[in-house]
């Protein structure tokens, strides 16, 4: 009972936060990036302290996460919305891969505009590839690091879908490192449920990886075994 309590108080928060910076974001829109993209951040530092506060969910990183190449390509599990909050955080400039239904949301896709995502359309998986490619190495020649969730869509718990090698892609195409992220987030905060369960999320930092000449499809299957072992 109480934590059905707690974590409609979060999401009470949760949604006058993302009116009041949704409509912030609108004037922001016509502001530079690199003035305007902290400002929405803000809205992620205040999520996750009001995570801690209503949920007594807190994140522990098992690793050296402040001394990692930039830009990069960061591939990590998908397993709740709590990643992309933190990791969208702590690798600014980043650029995330998210589907373009998202961008239409109101308020949540104001936002996300002004992050510059590269927004992709499913339903024709070989040019949303193409572009992820293309897209990706133009923001990591520009210094940002390209976020990419390899399973395309949240998995449950306990539970990796197939990795696609788009990750990999990038990084040999534009000649960056790989940095791999495992979590359990899908613990605490579930997709598509209202409640939280308190606890602490566990973020792993592997090993930088460099693609090189190596196979793409056999650098994610390699990812894929990590994150499998280590969660």
């Amino acid at each position: 009972m109480l934590n059905t309590l707690r974590s409609y108080c979060f999401y009470v928060g949760y949604i006058i936060s993302l009116i009041i910076i949704g409509l912030l974001s609108l004037p922001l829109l016509f502001l530079p990036t690199g003035f305007s993209a902290p400002i929405i951040l803000l809205w992620n530092r205040f999520v996750l302290f009001w995570l801690r506060v209503c949920c007594g969910i807190t994140h522990k990183i098992h690793g050296d996460i402040k001394h990692l190449p930039s830009p990069c390509v960061i591939v990590a599990n998908h397993q709740s919305p709590w990643e992309t909050i933190f990791l969208q955080l702590q690798f600014y400039p980043l650029t995330t891969v998210l589907k373009r239904e998202l961008l239409r949301i109101p308020f949540f896709g104001w936002g996300m505009r002004i992050l510059k995502p590269i927004a992709i359309d499913r339903s024709n998986p070989v040019q949303a590839l193409k572009q992820i490619k293309k897209t990706g190495v133009e923001r990591l020649k520009e210094g940002q690091s390209v976020l990419i969730f390899p399973e395309g869509t949240r998995q449950p718990v306990d539970q990796l879908g197939n990795f696609t090698r788009s990750g990999a892609d990038i990084a040999k195409a534009a000649d960056v490192p790989i940095v791999v992220i495992a979590h359990d987030a899908g613990h605490y905060w579930m997709n598509k449920k209202i409640l939280k369960n308190p606890g602490t999320v566990n973020v792993y930092v592997g090993d930088v990886i460099s693609v090189g000449d190596k196979n793409t499809k056999q650098v994610m299957q390699d990812i894929q075994q990590w994150i499998d072992e280590v969660l």
